[in-house]
């Protein structure tokens, strides 16, 4: 009888992990999420959870944690990042990434990658009517104080530095917790 009990007892314990384990998976599998790098980006994780299981953005994430910002791009926000892929960053002179991570040169570092940054979440669709109201450009002001241009070349979205560089975005509405991210081809570097 108590044998009976148990074996009842633990068959309805896991019953209900796998219901709720089910449900938990259910959840992550019913997100509307984009494959960036290979992996799929969950709206309910933040920009860093998601982007470190990007293959593509590998040299990003490290140069986030190199300039100690992860810490930042973890908090609430929200957030816009136009995020520079791996070959984004090869397209830059020989040795640049490797002296930008020298500890040395972190402020250099964070100046950088918080160019890359927009605090608000910009969607493409609120991009697009900001360079339509701009007559084709739209001025954005960065977390670093700089300004880049959103401009329309054919149906492709491209943003300008203050250098005249120019990134296409590859993939837009990567939808995060605190923010969206829209991937690059190019680094975009501030004024000097």
């Amino acid at each position: 009888m108590k044998t009976s009990k148990l074996i009842k007892s633990a068959v309805f314990t896991m019953a209900i992990f796998t219901a709720i384990s089910g449900f938990s998976q259910e959840k992550m599998t019913k997100e509307q999420t984009v494959m960036v790098g290979g992996a799929a980006m969950y709206p309910s994780k933040n920009i860093v959870e998601n982007a470190v299981n990007s293959k593509d953005h590998t040299t990003l994430v490290a140069a986030v944690k190199a300039a100690e910002l992860v810490d930042v791009l973890v908090s609430e926000g929200p957030f816009t990042v136009f995020a520079p892929t791996n070959d984004a960053f090869a397209k830059l002179p020989d040795g640049t990434v490797e002296t930008l991570l020298k500890p040395e040169n972190k402020k250099t570092l964070q100046t950088v990658l918080t160019y890359h940054v927009v605090s608000g979440k910009l969607s493409a669709k609120s991009i697009l009517k900001q360079i339509k109201k701009g007559n084709g450009k739209a001025e954005i002001k960065t977390v670093s104080g700089g300004v880049i241009m959103a401009w329309l070349k054919g149906e492709d979205v491209y943003i300008s530095d203050e250098n005249g560089n120019s990134a296409k975005v590859t993939i837009a509405d990567v939808n995060q917790s605190n923010g969206v991210i829209h991937v690059i081809d190019t680094v975009l570097l501030p004024k000097s």
